[in-house]
């Protein structure tokens, strides 16, 4: 069910929440680890450059495809707070087609452009063959990163966060064996590495839709829950291709610095790719401490109150200076140590460059900590505009010290990019979010819809398409109340605290927006 958040010290409520997030953005992250320490250790340096040479290809394709996948959920979430257990049924189904249809195409297309691709961006010519191979194999799979990543979304818009986790990670320990397996033993290669991954998804995906047969009966698709209209299907568009555009913003920006860092050779290549993946794992801690504030404000600002928005805000903001002061402690003494661990020995040159990477993002750490609260205060609020201006200023930062910058000082050069984007970003949210914080007053109606996420947010549509037929009796998922029942009354009867459960200078939220 989702956490109720308008109870309780702020700091701890939005700490709490952040832990599962946290967990959940690690594990990620573990993916891309566990294939860079085995390729770099095992096949040496320029594999795991070819491998790094991918990254950004695939994520600007790749990560429109999540993007989409994200809102094609958000009718499904309408859908369940509507009540309307058919509308459930049409939403996921309009979903799977779309994501069919999106994982088909990449499936045909992406693998014969990767190689033309990988040449357009500069790629060292000795790294395309093994980057071509690795770009291959991850796309021909696409279509089990999307399933699973459409399943994970409809999952949580029943309320249900928890089971995307569990299979998130059974998927990352298969995913770090067979990788051990296909490369050190087998001898495949980066082709074994990627293909590991792939598998390791599938698995996820059938574990996921056992599931869903066995357990969540809300999301049995019937035979004419197919037959979809053309609104259905333009709505689901209409919310999955803007969400999936605002993943390629940073995935253009990152295709630019691939660009410089291709002409400047395998070493700058593989000390990048090194490097961010430390990095990565450093900035999901503070990317998780972001959306737990979107969310918490939302909850919040639709409950009517703007002193826990604004009491909450301020406490995350020292949640965290702090914890990207010490994160960013971390990663800057330990970073040299971190980054033997990627790659073999001999490659004093990598560790070297791979260790200023760190030492310049983690120094800059206290500003990204700061940029994740503010713009997540933003999103909560239902601020869309800001956000998305800021994801675009980023971008060119990235691209200006990719051209300009790396151009000039070479690899130093493009280390810039990052600390001066989000600089440039958090001298945009400060104004804007004590404004925003500004014009908050009480009695916020709670059944304003607000979509959030980590990076930009947009607004929900107050209706979904609904069938005129007999409205059909909703079916319990998991022993909880039906759809029908989660109405806004009944969630603030369900979240409802003892008084001395409360702050003393609390007053009881009427309603309470999930």
């Amino acid at each position: 069910m989702p956490q109720v958040l308008t109870a309780g010290r702020p700091w701890r409520v939005i700490l709490l929440f952040a832990v599962p997030l946290l967990v959940g953005n690690v594990v990620q992250q573990l993916y891309q680890v566990a294939d860079a320490v085995v390729v770099g250790r095992v096949l040496a340096v320029e594999a795991l450059a070819a491998v790094g040479a991918t990254g950004s290809f695939l994520f600007l394709l790749i990560g429109f495809a999540w993007g989409m996948t994200t809102g094609f959920a958000i009718p499904t979430a309408q859908a369940v707070g509507a009540g309307d257990a058919r509308a459930v049924r049409r939403s996921v189904a309009a979903g799977t087609v779309l994501t069919a249809a999106v994982s088909l195409l990449l499936t045909v297309a992406a693998p014969l452009l990767a190689a033309p691709a990988l040449r357009l961006l500069h790629t060292p010519e000795e790294l395309v063959p093994q980057a071509t191979t690795f770009a291959v194999v991850s796309f021909l799979g696409a279509g089990a990163t999307m399933a699973f990543n459409l399943l994970s979304a409809v999952l949580r818009a029943l309320g249900d966060s928890r089971t995307p986790l569990v299979y998130l990670v059974v998927s990352c320990a298969l995913n770090i064996v067979l990788v051990v397996v296909a490369v050190p033993v087998l001898g495949m290669g980066v082709g074994g590495a990627a293909l590991a991954t792939v598998v390791a998804q599938g698995a996820s995906v059938a574990l996921c839709l056992r599931h869903v047969r066995r357990h969540v009966p809300a999301l049995h698709v019937r035979r004419e829950d197919w037959r979809l209209t053309r609104g259905e299907l333009a709505l689901h568009l209409r919310l999955g291709l803007p969400m999936g555009f605002q993943a390629s913003i940073i995935a253009i920006g990152f295709l630019a610095v691939q660009v410089r860092l291709n002409e400047l050779g395998p070493d700058a290549v593989a000390a990048w790719t090194t490097g961010m993946r430390v990095d990565n794992l450093a900035v999901a801690l503070l990317a998780s401490l972001g959306l737990a504030v979107s969310m918490f404000v939302a909850q919040n600002h639709g409950a009517g109150r703007p002193d826990r928005v604004r009491a909450g805000t301020q406490q995350a903001l020292v949640l965290g200076v702090v914890g990207s002061l010490v994160i960013g402690l971390v990663v800057v003494l330990g970073g040299a140590p971190l980054v033997r661990l990627f790659v073999g020995s001999g490659e004093e040159t990598v560790v070297g460059m791979a260790a200023f990477l760190l030492a310049v993002n983690g120094a800059c750490y206290v500003v990204l900590g700061a940029l994740f609260v503010l713009r997540g205060a933003l999103q909560g609020l239902g601020h869309t505009v800001v956000p998305t201006v800021t994801g675009v200023l980023e971008l060119g930062c990235r691209v200006g010290a990719a051209v300009v910058l790396g151009g000039a000082f070479g690899y130093p050069g493009v280390v810039w990019g990052n600390p001066l984007a989000w600089l440039a970003a958090f001298v945009l949210l400060v104004p804007a979010t004590v404004h925003a914080l500004r014009g908050t007053t009480a009695g916020t109606t709670a059944g304003a819809a607000i979509s959030t996420s980590t990076s930009t947010s947009a607004s929900i549509p107050t209706s979904i398409p609904t069938s005129t037929a007999p409205s059909e009796p909703p079916v319990a998922v998991h022993g909880e109340p039906t759809s029908a029942d989660v109405t806004p009354e009944a969630v603030a009867a369900e979240v409802a605290v003892l008084p001395e459960q409360r702050d003393h200078d609390e007053v009881s939220p009427t309603r309470a927006c999930a």
